[in-house]
């Protein structure tokens, strides 16, 4: 870290040279970065998906793509069987509005599933087109002018609902703030806190370096494109996680340099040590972030796995900045913006150093009282219902919620918005489609299957077969219904498969969650692997690793009780329980928060490390370390949490799941975990939490660490500096 402090301050014109061809090629080319990346939510070699594949591949669309509800009701005091020929009439202009969809109803089946109890209301199910892209027009806006010609030529209540339709919202709109305002509105937080913490025009060097460390983040994934598909949601995750680690990084660099100089270092000695200390607890951090990333690499999903890719960029490019250009802009113009002075670093924080030996002094009790709230918070957990939201949950007023309720208060099953489809191949696939119809009735959980004897359900020497689950096929227990499909259509001559979210619910079990827990525990022994040789301790690193667990698990409780179960998810965001967490999110909750919780943990760490080693007392140490770092990792922490709420601003449930974990999961970390857990454990180990064996310490090349005798804690009597 010495050296390349000082090769950086030799050459501060040619770093920073560098770094403005970075972050101008960045910015010249973040729109074609976007434009090229993927939508890809494929799941290779899972029954489900590459049923759906094949079902693509042959009619140009499939159940996995979505799907629409058509519903028409006729007047009062009439039934659909008087006016079959008009209902039949809707339902066929539907299909000819729509090429390129598949589209089922009363006008192609004679099943009585497709007309609901009173005998009022007929439905029919259209099947979207193969997605592409997010600015292609769903099947229930394209159909609209139809619906209108419909409705003035029979008089009779038209309307569409469906799973796509409730979660646009009853304007239909799925869009939300710009990925660009959103960044805006995490970098106003961001600067608002940096000014609190610095008080002088130094908080703006930090949010230099974001941008700077973002745009050169996107010239990387623009690299790696050409290699391999990288997923859209790379962008949203590269502007706003970017934000808050680049700054989180250069927070604890600049503050550290403040410390060096008020203690009456020479500017360039100041940025020496402030990149020896802070820096290298900057490269540990992103260590820890980069290993458990790989936690999305290693899964077989490409989404995740391009999640992974990039997300696994954001805290090296972000070191990379920190390391580089932060130095060489505090070695040539730090002294000259840190102005006006206000805050000063020669002593620690007053508050916080109050509080770490408040801590110090209660350890038992601040222990006990830790674990008591994060097993209060970890409990609801247990009761984690994974797949995706229920519809419920995805809106509860307009025109799309109130054609659903018609249907369901007149005994229409709730599956209708998650149907399933069976894909027969063959020489005589119109006769196996046929068998398979016969095969699933009476299946429990499937309300009835139809089979549409028209050329847009046989193509190319295959039949498409249509099931409608009785309930909604969003989490595991309801997607059991799949299982006893393929079981009770066992043996059918020509039976490829099934397809549908029930279907791809099964597929992201099988693909991710099996594995997924000794993934979890290689990416833990590996941080603590990295940890030992950071801290030189052996139960340091055992600690953090194990309350970083705690921290994830308490994560995961939160999200299930306000998410879930909906306890503040309607206050909120005006969104009732969800049911289920999306199959994805926990993975992705748990790929980035384990490394950036584990962040803290590391600054606080370090730095008691850095004091233990100067006086020999724990106690000191904790003290010193916390007083020190205290207010730097929660402000972090906020800056952190600024990104996330701004991220909470996009429209999809999904997102918003994501990232009010992400949020919630930082502020728990850095108050109940780090503010509080952190110092009581630290001094309940006492003269243990120091030692390295030799035997350890031999392959892990690093010096070892003795247990040796804990010296007096000596109480500063100079008054220090105000928090």
């Amino acid at each position: 870290m010495e050296r390349l402090a000082g090769f950086v301050l030799r050459h501060r014109a040619l770093v920073a040279v560098f770094w403005l061809v970075m972050l101008v090629a960045g910015g010249a080319t973040s729109a074609t970065t976007v434009d090229r990346l993927t939508v890809d939510f494929s799941l290779p070699g899972q029954p489900g998906y590459e049923t759906e594949k094949a079902i693509v591949s042959t009619y140009g669309n499939g159940p996995d793509e979505g799907s629409s509800i058509v519903t028409v009701t006729v007047p009062a005091g009439r039934t659909v069987a008087q006016e079959q020929a008009k209902v039949d009439g809707v339902f066929a202009a539907v299909a000819n509005g729509l090429p390129g969809f598949r589209v089922i109803g009363t006008h192609n089946s004679d099943d009585p599933g497709f007309v609901t109890k009173d005998g009022r209301t007929a439905y029919g199910v259209v099947v979207e087109k193969k997605f592409f892209s997010f600015t292609q027009e769903p099947s229930f806006k394209l159909v609209k002018p139809v619906l209108a010609e419909q409705r003035t030529a029979t008089g009779f209540d038209i309307a569409t609902t469906g799973y796509f339709e409730l979660a646009a919202g009853d304007t239909g709109d799925t869009s939300g703030p710009s990925l660009l305002v959103e960044t805006l509105l995490g970098a106003a937080g961001a600067l608002l806190i940096l000014i609190f913490v610095f008080a002088s025009f130094l908080a703006l060097v930090p949010m230099l370096v974001a941008m700077v460390s973002i745009l050169s983040t996107f010239l990387c994934v623009l690299t790696i494109t050409y290699v391999t598909d990288v997923s859209f949601v790379v962008q949203f995750l590269i502007a706003l996680v970017g934000l808050g680690v680049a700054i989180d990084y250069s927070l604890l660099i600049v503050n550290r340099w403040r410390e060096e100089r008020a203690h009456g270092r020479e500017n360039h000695d100041a940025v020496i040590e402030a990149v020896r200390t802070a820096g290298h607890t900057v490269m540990a951090s992103a260590g820890t972030v980069a290993i458990s990333l790989l936690a999305l690499i290693v899964v077989p999903v490409p989404l995740l796995r391009s999640m992974g890719i990039g997300g696994l960029l954001i805290p090296l490019v972000s070191t990379a900045v920190c390391l580089t250009l932060l130095p060489a802009i505090l070695g040539s113009i730090g002294p000259k913006v840190d102005w006006p002075r206000v805050r000063h670093e020669h002593k620690a924080s007053r508050a916080w150093t109050g509080w770490a030996r408040l801590i110090a002094k209660q350890r038992w009790i601040a222990a006990g009282v830790g674990l008591i709230i994060l097993g209060l918070i970890i409990v609801p957990v247990f009761g984690i219902k994974v797949g995706v939201p229920r519809t419920e949950a995805l809106a509860n007023h307009g025109p799309a919620v109130e054609a659903l309720a018609t249907l369901h208060d007149s005994g229409v099953p709730h599956g209708v918005v998650t149907p399933l489809e069976v894909l027969v191949r063959g020489d005589d696939a119109a006769a196996g489609a046929r068998q398979v119809v016969d095969r699933l009735e009476g299946v429990d959980g499937v309300a009835f299957a139809a089979y549409p004897e028209d050329p847009s359900w046989t193509k190319d020497g295959t039949a498409v077969v249509e099931v409608f689950p009785v309930n909604e096929t969003v989490d595991l227990k309801e997607a059991e219904v799949v299982d006893r499909m393929r079981k009770a259509i066992d043996g059918v001559p020509g039976v490829v498969g099934v397809a549908g979210t029930g279907a791809t619910v099964r597929d992201y079990t099988e693909a991710v969650f099996k594995r997924f827990p000794l993934v979890m525990g290689l990416i833990a022994f590996v941080t603590f692997l990295l940890l030992v040789r950071a801290f030189r301790s052996l139960l340091l690193p055992l600690k953090a690793v194990l309350l970083n667990v705690l921290s994830v698990a308490a994560t995961f409780g939160f999200v299930v009780w306000f998410w879930q179960h909906g306890h503040g998810s309607e206050a909120v965001f005006d969104i009732v329980p969800t049911g289920a967490i999306t199959f994805w999110v926990p993975v992705v909750i748990f790929g980035f928060l384990f490394g950036l919780s584990m962040d803290y943990e590391v600054f606080i760490l370090s730095r008691m490390r850095e004091e233990y080693d100067k006086t020999g007392s724990t106690r000191q140490a904790v003290v010193e370390g916390l007083g020190r770092t205290g207010r730097v990792v929660t402000c972090a922490a906020l800056i952190l949490f600024m990104a996330f709420i701004a991220l909470a601003a996009s429209p999809g449930t999904d997102v918003k799941v994501l990232a009010t974990a992400l949020g919630v999961g930082i502020l728990l970390d850095a108050t109940i975990v780090r503010a509080l857990m952190v110092p009581a454990l630290v001094s309940l180990l006492g003269q243990w939490n120091w030692w390295l064996p030799a035997w350890l310490a031999k392959p892990l090349r690093v010096e070892p660490s003795p247990r040796v005798q804990e010296k007096e804690y000596v109480v500063e009597r100079e008054p220090s500096a105000p928090a």
